[in-house]
């Protein structure tokens, strides 16, 4: 029987704030397969960190089930543990501690004998290329290193399961895109399943092999990247006339290509016009062969791929940017949790 990774059903978190009851997760149903990288996106707030800390069994439910590595969030807590690694978004190791003497202790704290756990270590911290810096103090090290270091604490154990909030956050372009070869290449070589939260759409869009949009405490897309952007947004074609008149005079025979694909028509901004258009690069030609034909050719034209701020726009009217998320270090801070 294949386990799932994880596996919940109606999971919701219930805070209490100013006397009324504030629901930040609702009834989130998940099921992650093992050998999945999943990237959970969303806004400050929308309850994805709650959810993070849900299934690591930091909080406790206030409705739903789950199990984590087939076991069950509530009832057995301590084995859930012991089969995960999480990172969180702030640096775990001590800032007056060895940097390999944090990755031992870390070992020994989930039961590892000592010679299995320094040997852990080594092999970590290698793979990791802390190897150099194993003897210094966590203070001397660089965010990148430290956030590398973050990731052997958490896989000491070789955990099946990892879960990343927010790993790259505050990282320059150079260490974030380390960051993620090191986890490509922790991934491949332990098989380990990983579950994310991230701001950053480029990550998602190019790691993940599946993207879940979280939006106040509700999952409202969950499909691969490319699925998201094909079939919420699909490609799209930017057409400038030579004038605003023209543009508007080209927009009846655009609306009537654009209907034939089922997704909104053509906007107008000033001589511009953009409209989704499927397999843009192929079909840009016949557009335009079209439109000459009725008199209406653009000065220009030109296509575009959807990003996954395009979908997050598309789903939530916002983009993630707008939404003030964007290089911020975690959620809004949670109200205080409900009496269980």
């Amino acid at each position: 029987m294949n386990v799932k990774a994880i596996d919940a059903a109606g999971l919701t978190k219930t805070f209490a704030s100013r006397g009324t009851q504030v629901r930040a997760v609702r009834g989130l149903d998940l099921q992650v397969h093992p050998g999945e990288l999943v990237a959970f996106l969303g806004p400050n707030g929308a309850g994805k960190s709650t959810s993070l800390r849900l299934l690591t069994t930091l909080l406790k439910p206030s409705e739903g089930v789950a199990t984590v590595s087939g076991y069950d969030i509530r009832t057995d807590p301590a084995a859930v543990r012991g089969r995960i690694g999480y990172i969180g978004q702030l640096n775990s190791a001590g800032h007056n501690q060895r940097v390999r003497d944090e990755v031992v202790m870390q070992g020994r704290f989930y039961g590892l004998p000592r010679a299995r756990a320094a040997q852990r270590a080594e092999a970590l911290l290698e793979t990791l290329e802390l190897g150099r810096v194993s003897k210094r103090m966590v203070s001397s090290l660089s965010g990148g290193q430290r956030r590398r270091l973050d990731i052997a604490m958490g896989l000491v154990h070789a955990p099946p399961l990892l879960f990343l909030d927010e790993p790259s956050t505050g990282l320059d372009p150079q260490s974030r895109a380390n960051l993620w070869r090191h986890i490509l290449k922790l991934r491949d070589e332990f098989e380990t399943t990983v579950f994310m939260t991230t701001h950053y759409l480029d990550e998602a869009d190019e790691f993940a092999e599946r993207v879940l949009v979280m939006d106040h405490g509700r999952v409202i897309a969950d499909d691969t990247p490319a699925g998201l952007k094909s079939t919420l947004i699909g490609d799209r074609v930017t057409l400038e006339f030579g004038s605003a008149q023209e543009a508007t005079n080209a927009l009846p025979r655009l609306r009537g290509y654009a209907s034939g694909n089922g997704r909104e028509g053509p906007t107008r901004r000033d001589t511009r016009v953009e409209l989704p258009v499927p397999d843009a690069a192929r079909r840009l030609p016949e557009l335009i062969l079209e439109l000459a034909r009725d008199g209406a050719a653009p000065w220009s034209a030109e296509t575009r791929r959807p990003t996954l701020d395009d979908v997050f726009f598309g789903l939530t009217g916002r983009t993630l940017r707008e939404s003030g998320t964007v290089g911020d270090t975690g959620e809004t801070a949670e109200p205080r949790e409900e009496a269980e």
